[in-house]
């Protein structure tokens, strides 16, 4: 077995860092009502009303590609959209009606790693029901005890766009179901946890459907959430959300992997060790142990610590590290890059039937955001990317950006939130050229799918 994970992490690392291809809340919509397949070559088919709230009779119907339905693409522009030779930019059209706040969006396929475009999107405004009456809410006769919020949501899939795909259409429809039962809103921590809770029953949810409605692979989540003044954002992976207000960059997220949760990881591992089933050290090292090491002092360090300590090498400290790589390549159990997401009910090890789930959070962290605390300006937003956008633009370089294409724009035109989404996705993303697509500097462009929105902080209005 040992041989077999030191070839998968050999592969891994040979071809960049991708892990190879794989193929409860009662008033929800239930994917087993799901009608036949559509047709790859057409577009997803429209979601319940926007701020309904009601529930779908029938799930869409699942395609082997489909984009966000709000993008509006016909079946020429879905075939365009997932070419990976031309890269094409996709964006809402610019109809007059536009995506709630004025949001703008961006994406762009990837250039040959996957399939498919495996990210997914959504932006609603969601009408809660109220079963019991709701304090700190005002009240609203035509809409009886109720509340609204505004949702946006991108989520980042692998090995497999289904899980992406079925949390794009089922996860808000989760949160309203917990703030459904909130009589208090105005408390932050009971929001939150409303939040923190949807993702698990998402989760649950693609567990029990996996099998008959393949459900395959996993997803970051990256959800914003307006509330009552409050912006709640809340992340699972390494997709990441920033700021951008007066200059200033403000970190609303931070990413999940392998490196970022080396402690916790390792703690699971030492308080579970039949998890690691044998094959697998909860310890790390500096660099791969060798068998010739046995009884040699070495650096190590544990789920406990920060820096280093040494240790006589046992016969145990062989087995292949929990935690290997740095940086992209960063590795959990060899096979995959993140820690937190949801979905991947069925990884295992390569060449193994050891689960990797166990070790995957589906629980996001939240931050809260406070708008009601500082007036905005047209110019300020919240910038939300998957990790496409991140792993070649730093949060100064957004910054940049953010100045110099709203700068070129009215304060009240809203297309220049669509342009700034636009200018962030092809900067991230380069030109074509004889060696792959790159940047002004000649580095490498993101290869991978990249999905933008870009939030203005000015919101709908008063947020009094």
């Amino acid at each position: 077995m040992l041989n077999r994970v030191r070839s998968a992490v050999a592969h891994l690392v040979s071809s960049g860092g991708a892990p190879p291809p794989r193929p409860k809340s009662p008033d929800l919509p239930n994917a087993a009502s799901a009608p036949p397949a559509a047709a790859p070559e057409e577009p997803r088919s429209p979601p319940a009303r926007p701020g309904s709230g009601a529930p779908a009779k029938a799930v869409e119907a699942r395609a082997s590609f489909s984009r966000p339905t709000f993008l509006q693409l016909s079946p020429g522009g879905l075939r365009r959209a997932d070419d990976h030779a031309g890269r094409a930019v996709q964006s809402p059209p610019d109809t007059g009606r536009r995506l709630p706040w004025s949001t703008g969006y961006a994406e762009v396929i990837n250039a040959g790693k996957s399939r498919h475009n495996e990210d997914q999107a959504c932006c609603e405004v969601v009408y809660v029901e109220g079963r019991r009456s709701v304090m700190g809410v005002p009240r609203d006769p035509s809409r009886g005890q109720g509340l609204c919020f505004y949702y946006w949501g991108l989520f980042d899939g692998h090995a497999g766009g289904g899980a992406a795909e079925m949390a794009s259409r089922l996860l808000h429809r989760h949160i309203r179901e917990q703030l459904k039962d909130l009589k208090e809103v105005t408390h932050e921590s009971l929001v939150v946890g409303a939040i923190e809770n949807a993702f698990q029953l998402m989760d649950e949810q693609m567990a029990r459907e996996r099998r008959g409605h393949q459900v395959e692979g996993g997803c970051c989540a990256l959800v914003v959430v307006y509330l009552l003044g409050k912006v709640y954002v809340a992340n699972a992976g390494d997709s990441r959300a920033i700021i951008v207000r007066n200059g200033e960059i403000i970190p609303m997220s931070r990413e999940f992997t392998p490196e970022t949760e080396r402690q916790r990881l390792q703690l699971l591992g030492f308080l579970k060790p039949e998890l690691l089933g044998g094959e697998f050290t909860h310890l790390e090292f500096p660099r791969r142990l060798q068998p010739k090491e046995l009884g040699q002092r070495m650096l190590y360090r544990d789920q406990n610590m920060t820096g280093w300590a040494y240790k006589k090498i046992e016969l145990e400290d062989l087995r292949f590290p929990l935690v290997c790589g740095e940086g992209k390549k960063a590795r959990m159990m060899a096979t995959i890059g993140v820690t937190r997401g949801l979905g991947d009910h069925n990884l295992k090890v390569c060449s193994s039937n050891l689960p990797i789930k166990p070790f995957l959070s589906c629980f996001p962290e939240v931050r809260v955001y406070d708008l009601t605390q500082y007036e905005h300006c047209p110019d300020d937003v919240l910038v939300l990317g998957t990790d496409g956008l991140w792993d070649v633009t730093s949060d100064c370089e957004v910054a940049a950006t953010v100045d110099r294409v709203l700068s070129a724009y009215e304060p009240n035109d809203p297309s220049r939130y669509t342009a700034l989404a636009q200018a962030l996705v092809l900067g991230a993303r380069g030109t074509p050229r004889d060696r792959g697509w790159r940047l002004p500097n000649n580095k490498l462009g993101s290869g991978d799918d990249i999905s933008v929105f870009v939030i203005p902080l000015g919101g709908p209005g008063s947020y009094s």
